[in-house]
């Protein structure tokens, strides 16, 4: 009969083991997890619009949430994801707001593929991004939107360019997709101070609809600087698919081609510390090729803000805009809303 002799130091090897396989399985998924991050936030609102003339309105709910994951393989490698719900006033939907990889070449330059936000705008897509509750209202005229495709971007301190190349331009869903007449999108960035900066948009495409060619123009200006944000931004544009109406959901009632838009606004912050106070005026103006004068808007916006926990902002806003058109009678619309935007 043989017997095993087992030496103290090889037991203890042994009974260690299990131990030593759990701690490298702890490590391998703490290293995963670190290369993991998870954003996002909740948005929801009361408001109120009294239209002159006309009856008001009032509602109250969720307007929106978001989920953003994001995952960075060795550094250079990267993968971007949102999950958006939102009431789009057609109805509930939740739907991927953006999915895209990013590879990082050099410290300066970057190369993204797959459904991103245009670079171009002052104001953002999502609240996070916003001084006051509401955006202008010109964005789908004048910003790129959610788009499909590849984009380059090239930055340092002071200069930044990028160029896109994308199925289409002016998507807020960004479910365009047909590559056959692509379009493209150009950005120059510079900050010649640490509390200045300016950025210049180009955007060329081809309406789908009508055959004609689309182009937008973006450029706005930011100094930030302690509690003080002041912003100008100018846009136009020649026969967006929201100005001609020929995309569903993008003011189908105008059935008119060859248009012509232009809009600004000028915007105010201050941080007092426990509260902040946005002053905003924007306006715009749609005119067909005939000179007919389809949507001219302008408008005030007052916001007051709280930040009650590091995560949850409380945003009040009195908002007026006046509503012009030919052949119709002008109308002024008051605004009132009250947002609780949690993030995390």
């Amino acid at each position: 009969m043989k017997t095993w002799k087992i030496s103290a130091l090889a037991a203890a090897v042994l009974a260690a083991s299990p131990a030593a396989m759990a701690n490298e399985v702890i490590d391998e998924l703490a290293d995963h997890y670190s290369r993991l991050s998870v954003s996002g936030f909740v948005d929801m609102s009361y408001t109120y619009v009294d239209p002159d003339g006309g009856s008001s309105d009032s509602n109250a709910g969720l307007d929106q949430a978001e989920i953003q994951l994001a995952y960075d393989f060795d550094g250079k490698l990267s993968v971007h994801t949102d999950i958006e719900w939102q009431d789009n006033g057609e109805g509930e939907e939740t739907h991927l707001e953006q999915a895209f990889i990013n590879y990082k070449f050099t410290d300066q330059f970057s190369a993204k593929a797959g459904r991103f936000l245009s670079y171009s705008g002052w104001e953002t897509e999502d609240p996070t991004g916003l001084y006051q509750y509401s955006g202008t209202g010109y964005a789908k005229y004048f910003y790129g939107g959610y788009q499909q495709g590849v984009s380059g971007l090239y930055s340092s301190d002071m200069f930044s360019a990028a160029l896109s190349v994308v199925a289409d331009t002016g998507d807020l869903m960004g479910e365009g997709d047909d590559f056959s007449d692509p379009a493209i999108e150009t950005m120059l960035a510079f900050t010649p101070l640490e509390s200045v900066t300016v950025k210049g948009f180009y955007l060329a495409d081809k309406n789908d609809y009508t055959g004609e060619d689309v182009s937008m123009i973006n450029v706005w200006a930011s100094y930030a600087e302690g509690p003080l944000t002041l912003a100008a931004e100018y846009n136009t544009s020649e026969n967006t698919p929201a100005s001609v109406g020929t995309v569903e959901g993008f003011n189908p009632a105008l059935d008119i081609t060859d248009t012509e838009a232009d809009g600004y606004l000028l915007m105010a912050n201050y941080d007092f510390g426990m509260a902040g106070l946005t002053l905003r005026y924007h306006a715009w103006e749609v005119e067909s090729g005939e000179g007919v004068t389809v949507e001219d808007v302008s408008g005030f916006t007052i916001s007051p803000s709280v930040p009650l926990t590091d995560n949850l902002l409380l945003v009040l806003e009195y908002r007026m805009d006046t509503l012009e058109a030919d052949g119709v009678e002008d109308q002024d619309v008051d605004s009132f809303a009250i947002e609780a935007l949690l993030t995390f």
